[in-house]
């Protein structure tokens, strides 16, 4: 398999290196950041191209303005914020392509900071359209990709602008990302315990094909759980469930007899009645053995699957988690996603957070910082994990 080259590979020194970060964090209504774990995820590499003396113009998105500029989703806070974890200023231009782009770019001392305002902004940015690609890279003398979140996408700033600057390496960031996601689930030391869960099967579909050739264990919980106790023959009430995916989840069940992966599925589940999602409350919860009864929907792993799960990711060397257990944004019934996060912490094993609703349970749960590793990515991460090639990473120089 190539490698991706990294900012080790080559001398940036004095260079304009146009760098995609992945700054997409949310935003309080007061425009405060309310999660900086990207930004954080990012230093590394920015530290890096300081030490080099590097001339640094950074780029990311931000939400989904559509190509049109959209102020509450501006890069502005961005800047305040990362000047005050670098300890040096960062300036910041309000565009990312034009003449006073052109001339911030150019005042750049070695070692200085630029952060243009929101890429999507402009239609030519995820239309991938060459002639703003050319633009955008047209102030830099090379390139740095660290944003893994944005690695799936085909955009002028992920893949467009490699057409136009050399060399094209990754970051910190998408290397790490590459090792645990591809080398460490690719080549896993033993037992492999998976650990997948969210809503839907038919998002998951390709992965958990994926991971049916390298796992030792897998165990299904979340909603999807509930498509598969369908393929079983079980009832699941009024759980939230994919009826056209019921063949799916018996072709993975045969796969993983077929390949003698232990396949744990839930053997019992909290239920619960007048689930209010807006208003994070429940009615009326049981938990119930085997069939879920009419009028009762899955919210939750129960204790003895909570049990079960356990036992199984303690005896792990390597543990990959993607997907909650349950609706762990509702207090009452987090426990079961909890419970995992404790198991996975706790483990000495390997563990990697694969992205997306993953992360913020783990960090919900208080066992973030115990962890190996967490991904940035959400789509990225499910696509890599699938064995696709990613555009962002393919159009990097490899080794």
């Amino acid at each position: 398999m190539s490698k991706a080259k990294t900012i080790d590979s080559v001398d940036l020194s004095g260079k304009r290196v146009f760098v995609r970060v992945d700054f997409n964090v949310p935003l309080n209504s007061n425009g405060t950041i309310s999660d900086d774990s990207r930004i954080v995820a990012a230093l590394p590499t920015i530290k890096r191209l300081v030490e080099q003396n590097a001339k640094i113009i950074l780029g990311s998105h931000l939400g989904r303005p559509k190509g049109k500029n959209v102020p509450e989703m501006s890069l502005a806070p961005i800047a305040k914020d990362l000047s005050e974890k670098l300890g040096q200023p960062v300036a910041f231009v309000g565009d990312c392509v034009g003449p006073e782009v052109r001339a911030a770019a150019e005042a750049l001392e070695p070692g200085g900071i630029l952060l243009l305002e929101n890429l999507r902004f402009h239609e030519g940015e995820e239309k991938n359209d060459p002639a703003f690609a050319e633009e955008l890279a047209s102030v830099a003398e090379a390139y740095v990709n660290d944003a893994f979140g944005t690695a799936h996408r085909a955009h002028a700033s992920t893949a467009g602008v490699c057409d136009f600057l050399e060399p094209k390496v990754a970051g910190y960031l998408i290397a790490k990302e590459l090792a645990y996601l591809g080398e460490k689930t690719g080549d896993p030391e033993r037992p492999f315990v998976v650990i997948l869960g969210g809503a839907k099967v038919s998002d998951k579909i390709a992965v958990i094909d994926s991971l049916l050739d390298k796992a030792d264990t897998m165990l299904i919980g979340g909603a999807m759980a509930y498509t598969f106790a369908l393929a079983n023959g079980r009832t699941v009430g009024d759980s939230l469930c994919e009826v056209d995916k019921v063949e799916t989840a018996k072709a993975a069940i045969k796969k993983a007899k077929e390949k003698g992966v232990d396949l744990i599925l839930p053997s019992d589940n909290l239920v619960a009645k007048g689930l209010d999602f807006k208003a994070k409350s429940v009615a009326e919860t049981d938990i119930v053995t085997g069939n879920i009864p009419d009028g009762w929907e899955g919210v939750d792993i129960g204790p003895q699957t909570t049990e079960a799960f356990t036992k199984a990711i303690r005896g792990a060397k390597t543990i990959l988690w993607n997907g909650p257990m349950g609706i762990f944004e509702i207090d009452v019934c987090s426990k079961g996603t909890f419970a995992v996060a404790d198991a996975v912490a706790s483990s000495e094993g390997t563990s990697i957070i694969g992205g997306g609703d993953s992360v913020k349970a783990i960090k919900k749960s208080g066992f973030s910082d115990k962890v190996t590793f967490m991904s940035t990515g959400g789509g990225a991460s499910l696509e890599f994990l699938e064995g696709k090639t990613l555009p962002g990473v393919a159009a990097l120089d490899q080794e």
